[in-house]
């Protein structure tokens, strides 16, 4: 394997783990969401598995209250030799301005109620989110990391 992917995938498995830091509060106004649900689908590397299916659901838009703003978030693992559970998150969702690289983008927070990852996806265009580092960076195989609107 290309020491690339192993970091990717390292750094994936980190997030996936729930090593990701806490919440940010420089929240900022995105495009319009529609108000019914929004998903977004897509496999993601694995460095001992097949990959991760992502399964993210997405309701309300950036004008409904913070309760209104909903999520929903599935990671099943093909073919893992510890053939762990299915992930499953809920929560509410926050868009952030900026990323390191562009201080225009728009970032959606994913938060899970009680314990769990703080997701963070990068709106490339209508159709596409992509998984980004807590600080708000792209990773090197950003376009493995990209999840389609179904």
């Amino acid at each position: 394997m290309q020491i690339r992917t192993l970091l990717a995938g390292s750094a994936l498995l980190a997030l996936l783990a729930g090593c990701a830091a806490g919440p940010t509060d420089d929240r900022a106004a995105a495009p319009e969401m529609d108000d019914t649900e929004v998903v977004y689908q897509g496999t993601l590397p694995c460095r001992n598995c097949d990959g991760i299916d992502l399964d993210v659901r997405l309701t309300g838009d950036e004008q409904s209250a913070a309760e209104e703003r909903t999520f929903s978030l599935q990671a099943t693992y093909r073919e893992h030799p510890q053939n762990p559970p299915d992930e499953n998150y809920a929560g509410n969702w926050e868009v952030l301005g900026g990323t390191a690289a562009d201080p225009d983008a728009t970032v959606y927070e994913l938060t899970p109620d009680g314990e769990g990852q703080i997701y963070y996806f990068l709106r490339v265009d209508d159709r596409t989110l992509e998984l980004i580092d807590p600080q708000r960076r792209r990773f090197q195989n950003n376009e493995m990391l990209q999840l389609q609107r179904q």
